[in-house]
């Protein structure tokens, strides 16, 4: 008799590859929580949407677990089964963590994904303390695998950018909106590699790692989420100004209010008849729906869409000149554009 072909699995679609992955690195994410001190703990559960505060069960809106996502294909690119990058997973989702509880403080943003800041639901030094227990447990996490050194000075090296571009997005806030002075595109940038792409790049190119990947591969991974992240700090921009809340699970115009030089307002800075005008608007709390569309008509929101498409390009280009397992390269492509076009 003959033997029958074995099925052809489908491809998944974006949505289901973050799923998959989430599944799958749950459970060690879960247990690594649970070595922490048990009140630090549940603040780290809470941040996760796993419980409320006080710790009973919840089932409260997470993130989409798009670095999770990255570790666990990058080591699938390199050929290894998706398991060998769950340590990386856990890993950056910690340090990822830890950076939006002190993200929140510093930006005093009071909800997170619909819900109390931890900072607001637990107090200031308690969210840092937890912030700075999720960033220990990372490390521990990454020091405990075979290649431990190696691993932790890759990270190691995305924080310090990470650290790097935080600096920058809160220095531009005091920055002129004209003149010399003023923060350039390039600027912009670079901070968005730093405050975003290093963690999305460190990912990928962890999971590679994990999974033996060569040093070509695990450059074009690492590569190819920097780009990555500076497209998804753009959407993050518009989604700042123009995102539904409700969606989002951001406060409307809390960039504005921030004062912010996200990239949409860097474009109508650039603008001279919207630079006269827009200065006094984002100084004024009752006009910023005023400053929003100000910065609507002067192309803001049209360029930080197109300029997140050409890094989203310059990440595909990349993802294609490496030599990657073809189902996890087929991912990793579909992920990349679902990410630019959330919520738009």
């Amino acid at each position: 008799m003959t033997a029958l072909p074995a099925p052809v699995r489908a491809p998944l679609s974006a949505p289901e590859v973050l799923a998959r992955c989430r599944e799958s690195v749950r459970p060690a994410l879960e247990e690594a929580v649970g070595r922490l001190h048990p009140w630090v703990a549940e603040m780290a559960a809470y941040s996760f949407g796993w419980c409320e505060v006080g710790g009973a069960p919840a089932a409260a809106p997470g993130g989409k677990g798009v670095r999770q996502a990255l570790a666990v294909l990058g080591a699938e690119a390199a050929g290894a089964d998706g398991r060998a990058g769950i340590p990386a997973a856990v890993a950056v989702e910690l340090v990822h963590a830890f950076s939006l509880l002190h993200d929140d403080i510093m930006d005093e943003d009071a909800t997170r994904r619909r819900r109390p800041a931890v900072w607001k639901a637990y107090g200031t030094g308690p969210a840092v303390l937890a912030g700075d227990a999720l960033f220990a447990l990372a490390v521990e996490t990454l020091a405990a695998v075979p290649q431990g050194p190696g691993a932790v000075r890759l990270l190691s090296a995305a924080l310090a950018d990470l650290v790097r571009g935080q600096a920058d997005d809160l220095l531009f806030t005091s920055r002129p909106c004209g003149g010399p002075e003023r923060v350039t595109p390039q600027e912009y940038r670079a901070m968005a590699e730093g405050k975003t792409g290093a963690l999305l790049g460190c990912a990928a190119a962890l999971g590679a790692v994990l999974g033996g990947a060569p040093a070509r591969t695990v450059d074009a991974l690492d590569r190819a989420g920097r780009h990555l992240g500076v497209a998804f700090q753009l959407v993050d921009d518009v989604l700042g100004i123009w995102g539904d809340p409700a969606v989002t699970g951001k406060p409307v115009g809390g960039d504005l209010r921030e004062g912010k030089k996200t990239f949409p307002v860097l474009v109508a800075l650039g603008d001279p008849a919207a630079a006269r005008e827009l200065p006094a608007l984002l100084d004024s709390p009752g006009r910023r729906a005023e400053a929003a569309a100000l910065i609507e008509a002067a192309g803001g929101r049209t360029a930080a869409l197109a300029e997140a498409r050409t890094h989203t390009a310059a990440a595909r280009a990349l993802l294609a000149g490496a030599p990657l397992a073809e189902g996890a390269g087929g991912e990793l492509l579909r992920l990349l554009d679902f990410l630019v076009d959330r919520e738009l």
